[in-house]
């Protein structure tokens, strides 16, 4: 299954937040989302886990992957 990315980069919280909980909303399975700054990437790995989602970070260059999936 191919998960629909959100592009983050160069947004401050809590967009990339308010992003991410719009497109799990259209995608209940699972999104990516990329982020270019360390407070995204945890404001979105809390979310992903209060939300029920298992969350993997994988850190590429400056950005960060975040894949959340049920």
């Amino acid at each position: 299954m191919k998960l629909k990315t959100i592009d983050a980069r160069g947004r401050s919280c809590p967009e990339p937040v308010l992003m991410t909980k719009k497109a799990v909303a259209l995608n209940s399975e699972g999104i990516q989302v990329l982020v270019d700054n360390t407070a995204a990437c945890e404001n979105i790995k809390r979310f992903g886990s209060h939300s029920g989602y298992k969350v993997e970070v994988a850190e590429k260059g400056e950005d960060f992957v975040l894949t959340l999936k049920k």
